[in-house]
């Protein structure tokens, strides 16, 4: 659905997230476009595809619908929809590097896109580099070096909430040659549009807040670049990795009130984060809401909120750390983050674990909290009492 052309201006962010790739259906006029579960289409003749649909690992009517959907969220021109988001990023490297190239990345990545990076594409001949991104000389050094193609991004940073500034990190990615990436899963296209900051590349696990129900694994691939875009749209189509029909219509679903959950989440997480840091049991808070934090007034100036995740160290470690994280009732003690409900994390033995004894090591006194959209004061409520058993 072209809604610019339609109604002569660029439509806002949630009236996208709900229209566009979700035209009206033709046969019986339904409002939802129906779920296509059909692995194979009868072409109208030998080679006469019908619409292009002729296997269901080349295209399905549902996925390409999520892939609009995510495109114009996103501000790109191209979208790819699959399994999961490591899926997703394993497209991104496969499609657009080479063995004998490099990764510069951040020092406090995600432990399952390290882990992907080094111990999977490391064995293939990809290098990687984490360093510390708001270091730009470095980062600037680390890229002129001929083998260094991709520089990897995630702002904010899971879980040290770490923001990096993606305007420059295009220029400097550019003046090198190389291409920017940024893993947009914490703030969301809501929040934030690498694309529009310069990124080439944006890829999200929509496992999390674009999903948003913790009911479906998924990731996406956005670019505008139309020869990059080609090169991911072969890895989708040739190695497989795509989302199924449901799959891909829970995701449309959840997309479709991202903008309402993440106002909510955002709000919830401020109130949580301004407790947590007037609390004696905590040593240190990490949410970009707060006006001490480090990167706060340049996720004000690329985000258009600060999102719903947060981060605090323990004073009492690691003790302190997992007897909290077993205490809470509201905040239920899984991996993953971005549904409706809230989660706490204990990242060095859960999410993390793949990165202990490495540069991206996570503290052993630091929990994750992904603030769901709960009532704000049972949730406030519910880590006092936990808190207060140390």
């Amino acid at each position: 659905m072209n809604m610019a052309a339609h109604h002569g201006k660029e439509p806002g962010f949630s009236t996208h997230a709900i229209h566009t790739g979700q035209d009206i259906d033709q046969v019986y006029g339904a409002v939802v476009p129906p779920l296509h579960f059909s692995t194979t289409y009868a072409p109208d003749g030998i080679g006469n595809l019908r619409n292009g649909y002729d296997y269901g690992r080349a295209g399905n009517p549902t996925r390409t619908a999520l892939q609009q959907q995510l495109a114009a969220a996103e501000g790109g021109a191209h979208a790819f929809s699959f399994s999961s988001g490591l899926a997703a990023e394993d497209a991104v490297i496969r499609g657009l590097m080479r063995p004998g190239q490099r990764i510069v990345m951040g020092n406090d990545a995600y432990g399952g896109s390290y882990r992907l990076i080094s111990r999977i594409h490391g064995d293939w001949g990809i290098a990687n580099t984490p360093l510390d991104l708001n270091d730009h000389e470095r980062v600037a050094a680390e890229l002129e070096a001929e083998d260094a193609t991709l520089l990897w991004v995630e702002t904010p940073s899971n879980p040290l909430m770490t923001v990096v500034d993606i305007a420059a990190l295009a220029e400097i990615a550019h003046a090198n040659g190389a291409l920017l990436l940024v893993d947009n899963t914490f703030a969301t296209p809501y929040l934030q549009q690498p694309l529009a900051l310069g990124a080439d590349v944006v890829v999200h696990s929509t496992t999390k807040y674009i999903g948003g129900h913790s009911d479906v694994v998924g990731g996406a691939v956005v670019l505008s670049d139309d020869d990059l875009a080609q090169k991911v749209a072969f890895q989708q189509f040739a190695v497989g990795a795509v989302s199924g029909p449901l799959d891909a219509y829970l995701t449309t679903r959840g997309l479709k009130t991202l903008g309402v959950r993440m106002d909510r989440h955002a709000s919830n997480a401020a109130a949580v984060a301004e407790f947590l840091a007037g609390h004696s049991a905590v040593e240190r808070v990490l949410y970009p809401g707060l006006s001490d934090h480090p990167g706060h007034e340049l996720a004000k100036k690329q985000m258009r909120n600060f999102g719903g995740m947060v981060s605090m160290q323990l004073k009492g470690g690691e003790p302190a750390a997992r007897k909290v994280a077993e205490a809470t009732q509201w905040f239920i003690l899984a991996e993953s983050l971005g549904g409706v409900e809230s989660l706490m994390n204990y990242p060095h033995e859960m999410t993390h674990a793949s990165v202990r004894g490495t540069e991206l090591a996570v503290p052993e006194n630091l929990l994750r909290l992904s603030v769901g959209i709960e009532d704000v004061e049972d949730l406030i409520e519910d880590l006092d009492q936990a808190l207060a058993g140390l």
